[in-house]
């Protein structure tokens, strides 16, 4: 078992802190930080910005030069052994003399899955692995279970009135919750890698569903100039093909891909209530599309369809502190419940104020049949 110091601890930190500059960039490569130091000194690091450009250990070593030799290397996934891209990382290290590489974990990905260790190892490179590996597996939820399960991470938005409507009984719904409400759904959206939807919702609201740069929060917009903010792929589940060219949708940048059983740009087919198979089109997200983290934001129907199937695996819930009244439009409609043991139930991951209102992300539990 490997014993790691203070300063190894410092020194993987920090490179956690430079992960998380990618977090709007990278999809759907993971969120890698790395750090180079040679003594007590730091010497170079750097972190993965976006696919197709080089990793976190290229920049590092790049800046450190001469100095990587005989120093060591701190980062957050274990590096790449493979070329795909970009050659392979561990290769980069070996080449430049690094005498020690200290990982905080395993590569799920199945082109790296130990190769990358062992390739280090067999160079004659100390390799160390597991130092701060929960806060390392926290900059990637997605990738990992992607890579671990063959499925996108699934997040739902919904918006509601104290007493759960999302709309009046005649369909008025703009707006529920505050401008700063929706300003924090832009910092979620600019980390998915696609956003779903229905062609009922788009149409109603005409709704282009992309990336408002002005919207992000300041420190985004300091760090990431306008023309670099990744747009998120919309997918539209559009079975009766009502779109048109016409909608916002379509005007602004950004791949939309329509979903129908036939004649789209992602055909599946029907569940066993003869919907669109909502498990089919996210193993096609995840596998033909290599699409990480989804997006929901939609009506009622899907809302439901896709908590029942249990697909979902955060609920994100905004709350205005309003009433409608009962003769209003619920967050998900009916659900036929004839037994408490049936009700859905969630643990509470996070709760505070954004503005006047309340945001809620909630995790579901398992629903009993």
């Amino acid at each position: 078992m490997s014993v790691f110091t203070s300063y190894d601890f410092q020194m993987m930190s920090r490179a956690i802190s430079l992960a998380k500059r990618g977090i709007y960039t990278t999809s759907p490569n993971p969120n890698v930080g790395c750090v180079i130091a040679h003594g007590d000194t730091i010497v170079g690091e750097g972190y993965h910005a976006k696919a197709g450009e080089p990793h976190a250990e290229v920049h590092a070593l790049r800046m450190a030069g001469e100095q990587a030799k005989g120093a060591t290397a701190y980062v957050t996934l274990e590096p790449c052994s493979h070329y795909g891209r970009t050659p392979p990382c561990a290769e980069g290290l070996i080449k430049a003399g690094i005498r020690r590489v200290v990982c905080a974990m395993k590569d799920p990905n199945p082109q790296v899955a130990g190769r990358g260790i062992t390739m280090l190892s067999h160079a004659g490179v100390e390799v160390a692995v597991g130092l701060l590996e929960a806060e390392s597996r926290a900059l990637n939820p997605a990738f990992l279970k992607r890579m671990e399960t063959g499925r996108p991470l699934v997040q739902l938005k919904l918006a509601a009135s104290l007493d759960g409507q999302t709309a009046l009984a005649n369909g008025a719904s703009q707006w529920i919750t505050s401008q700063q409400a929706r300003q924090d759904v832009q910092h979620y959206r600019a980390q998915a890698c696609a956003i779903l939807s229905t062609s009922q919702t788009v149409i109603a609201d005409n709704a282009s569903l992309n990336v408002r740069w002005h919207d992000l929060p300041e420190s985004v917009q300091a760090q990431y100039p306008q023309d670099q903010v990744r747009q998120p792929a919309r997918v539209i589940l559009d079975r009766q093909h009502h779109l048109t060219a016409q909608l916002n949708l379509y005007q602004q940048s950004g791949a939309v891909f329509t979903v129908s059983e036939h004649d789209a740009d992602i055909c599946v087919g029907l569940d066993e209530h003869h919907q669109l198979s909502l498990k089919a089109l996210f193993d096609s997200l995840a596998n033909q599309q290599q699409l990480n983290h989804i997006w929901v934001e939609a009506g009622a129907t899907l809302a439901r369809s896709l908590l029942q199937h249990q697909l979902v695996d955060e609920l994100i819930v905004y709350l205005a502190p309003k009433i409608m009244g009962s003769d209003g439009r619920g967050l998900l409609g009916a659900l036929g419940l004839i037994e408490m043991h049936q009700v859905m139930e969630f643990d509470i991951k996070d709760i505070r104020q954004v503005g006047p209102d309340i945001r809620v992300i909630l995790i579901p539990k398992p629903i009993n049949e």
